[in-house]
């Protein structure tokens, strides 16, 4: 075993094949995108999902006061828009979207779209942990899911 250090604990979780998500809002008519792999389901009952953001987040402050939030599901065709949603300041620019009921951009072209209600904020080591409650769901069976694993797109 190895002592654990920053770059030993980032490398042995390169190990975990994640699905992307990118994780969007609606700051007064201002859409803001977050590239994210730390999400998963939480419960079923009620449905509940979570992802987290790091503390040092250009973003974190508006995604904290945001009541709903979306969590896009990226398909194997999208690592393009992972790459620039993971950017400092990222600018929505033209990516296709639609509006939710609650008006929240959801990504087009995804596996999945999920519209969210944020209802708890954790504070936890360097990351603020947000859980949802899942209001809506869009799925397209025939799309492949994006895969990150060992550092790289799959």
């Amino acid at each position: 075993m190895n002592k654990i250090n920053s770059n030993i604990f980032k490398l042995a979780m390169s190990k975990y094949a994640t699905g992307v998500t990118i994780v969007t809002i609606n700051n007064k008519e201002k859409y803001l995108g977050k590239t994210v792999n730390s999400f998963a389901a939480l419960s079923l009952k009620p449905p509940l999902i979570l992802f987290s953001l790091d503390k040092k987040s250009s973003s974190l402050n508006i995604f904290k006061k945001s009541s709903f939030i979306g969590i896009n599901i990226l398909s194997k065709n999208q690592n393009k828009l992972s790459n620039y949603f993971s950017l400092k300041n990222s600018l929505w620019k033209n990516t296709p979207f639609t509006l939710s009921k609650n008006n929240v951009p959801l990504i087009k072209n995804c596996v999945a779209n999920i519209d969210c209600k944020k209802i708890k904020l954790i504070n936890q080591g360097d990351h603020i942990i947000f859980i949802c409650k899942v209001n809506a769901v869009k799925i397209d069976e025939k799309k492949k899911s994006l895969i990150y694993l060992n550092s790289e797109y799959i």
